[in-house]
C-alpha cells in the first residue's frame, strides 16, 4: 500500500468513525432532556409522540431517494452533506424556543442521519472492500456506544451548563465529523463518464426484483420494530406488569441497549469469516421469543433476564450492515440495497410502537401487545431462510434474468 493510499484509507477510517458517533448521538441525546426542556418551554404530550416518530419516518423517507440523489452527487459529496446538515441542525435545536423549533430542528438532523445511515454500508463497501466485517465492526460499535452514553450524561451535563449547553456538546462532536468528510470528498476522484453511467444504470429497479432483497427488508424491519418498540414503551410495560418503579424500568431500558454493544463488537467480523448467516438468524428469533415469553409468563421474576434476551433480535442491525457489502459487487449496488431495506424496513418500525399504543388503549393490558411482538420477531424466520442464501444480489438477478447485471 503506497503512503497516498494508506493516508486515504485512515482518512475513510476517521470519517466513518465520527459519523458513526453522530448518527446516534443525534437519536439518543434528546429524550433524557425532556423534564428539563419542559422548564423552560411547554412540551405538550403530543409533541414529544411526534418526535419519537420523527426518527423511523425520517429514516425512511430517506431510504426511498438517497440512492437517486447519490448518484447525481457521488457517494462522498453526499455523505458530506448530510454531515453538515446534521451539524447545523443538531446547533440549531441548542437554541431551539418552543415545541415546534425543537421538533423541526429534530426533524432537520433525522433527515440528515436517515442519508448517512443509507450510504454508510457503501463507504465502508468502496474503501475497506475486503475489511468489510472489521470496519463495520468499528462503526457499529461507535454507535452502540454512542446509543447508551447520552443518556448516561447528557442530565448531568445539563445540570452543569443547561440543557443547551448538553445539546451543544453533541453539535460539537457532529461539528468535528465534517472536517474529515469535507478531506474525503476533496480527494474523491470520480470521472464524468462514470456519473453519466450511473445515471443512466436503473440500479434500484433491479435491486427490487430480488427475493433477497425482501427477506432483508423483512429482517431490518424486525430489528428495527423491536429496538424501538422497546425505547417507546418497555419502562411502561414494567412499570404495570413487573411491578417496577420508574428508575428502575429507566435502568433496564439502558441494558437493553447496552446489548447492542456486544453484538456489534462480535457479529461483523464472525459473519464476514463465516458467510453463514442462518445461526445469527436462530439466536436472535429464540432469544427474543424466549424474552417475550417471560414477560407473559413471569414478569416479575428475572425481568432482567427477559429484558436482556429481548435484546438479542436487534443483532440483526449490525448482521445487515454486513451483508450491504458483502451481497453486492460495486457500492452503487450497496447504495439501492441499503436504500431500499432502510426505507421500507424504518417504515414497518414506525408501525409496532403505535400497534402496541392502540392495543394498550384496547384492552387495558399489554398482553396482545407482547403476542403481537412475539408474531413480528418470528417473521425473520422465513427472512432468514431467503437471506441465508450466499449469492449476491447481482448473481441472483443475472440468475432469474438469464442476462449479465
Amino acid at each position: 500500500m503506497t503512503r497516498r493510499s494508506a493516508g486515504l484509507v485512515a482518512l475513510a477510517a476517521a470519517s466513518i468513525v465520527l459519523l458513526g458517533l453522530t448518527l446516534r448521538i443525534a437519536v439518543a441525546s434528546l429524550s433524557p432532556l425532556v423534564d428539563v426542556i419542559r422548564q423552560d418551554f411547554d412540551l405538550p404530550a403530543a409533541m414529544i409522540g411526534l418526535i419519537g416518530m420523527a426518527p423511523p419516518v425520517a429514516f425512511a423517507v430517506a431510504g426511498v431517494f438517497t440512492p437517486a440523489i447519490e448518484r447525481r452527487l457521488g457517494l462522498e459529496r453526499l455523505v458530506t452533506i448530510a454531515a453538515v446538515v446534521a451539524a447545523v441542525m443538531l446547533t440549531v435545536r441548542a437554541s431551539a424556543g418552543d415545541a415546534v423549533s425543537l421538533l423541526a430542528a429534530t426533524a432537520g438532523v433525522f433527515a440528515a442521519v436517515g442519508v448517512a445511515n443509507v450510504l454508510i454500508p457503501a463507504v465502508v463497501k468502496k474503501y475497506f472492500p475486503d475489511r468489510i466485517g472489521l470496519m463495520t465492526t468499528v462503526y457499529s460499535t461507535t454507535m452502540a456506544v454512542a446509543t447508551f452514553l447520552p443518556p448516561l450524561v447528557a442530565v448531568p451535563l445539563a445540570s452543569a451548563i443547561g440543557w443547551r449547553g448538553s445539546f451543544g456538546v453533541w453539535a460539537g462532536v457532529a461539528i468535528a465529523s465534517v472536517l474529515p468528510w469535507i478531506a474525503l470528498a476533496a480527494r474523491a476522484r470520480a470521472s464524468r463518464a462514470d456519473r453519466i453511467e450511473e445515471a443512466r444504470t436503473s440500479v434500484l429497479s433491479r435491486v427490487v426484483r430480488v427475493p433477497q432483497t425482501w427477506a432483508l427488508v423483512l429482517s431490518f424491519g424486525v430489528n428495527a420494530s423491536v429496538a424501538y418498540t422497546a425505547f417507546a414503551w418497555l419502562p411502561s410495560i414494567l412499570v404495570d406488569i413487573a411491578g417496577m418503579d420508574a428508575t428502575a424500568a429507566g435502568g433496564l431500558l439502558a441494558l437493553f441497549s447496552f446489548m447492542g454493544l456486544p453484538v456489534s463488537l462480535v457479529v461483523p467480523v464472525l459473519v464476514a469469516r463465516a458467510r453463514r448467516i442462518w445461526p445469527f438468524y436462530a439466536v436472535a428469533v429464540v432469544g427474543g421469543l424466549a424474552g417475550v415469553a417471560g414477560l407473559l409468563v413471569a414478569p416479575g421474576t428475572a425481568t432482567a433476564l427477559w429484558v436482556v434476551l429481548l435484546g438479542i433480535p436487534p443483532l440483526l442491525f449490525p448482521l445487515l450492515l454486513v451483508l450491504f457489502g458483502l451481497r453486492t459487487r460495486s457500492h452503487e449496488t450497496a447504495v439501492a440495497l441499503s436504500g431500499i431495506v432502510q426505507s421500507v424496513g424504518y417504515g414497518l418500525a414506525a408501525l409496532l410502537p403505535l400497534a402496541l399504543g392502540v392495543t394498550h388503549e384496547l384492552t387495558g393490558g399489554w398482553t396482545v401487545g407482547l403476542i403481537v411482538l412475539g408474531g413480528v420477531i418470528a417473521v425473520a424466520v422465513p427472512a432468514g431462510v431467503v437471506a441465508s442464501r450466499s449469492e449476491t444480489i447481482e448473481a441472483a438477478w443475472e440468475r432469474r434474468n438469464g442476462r449479465q447485471w
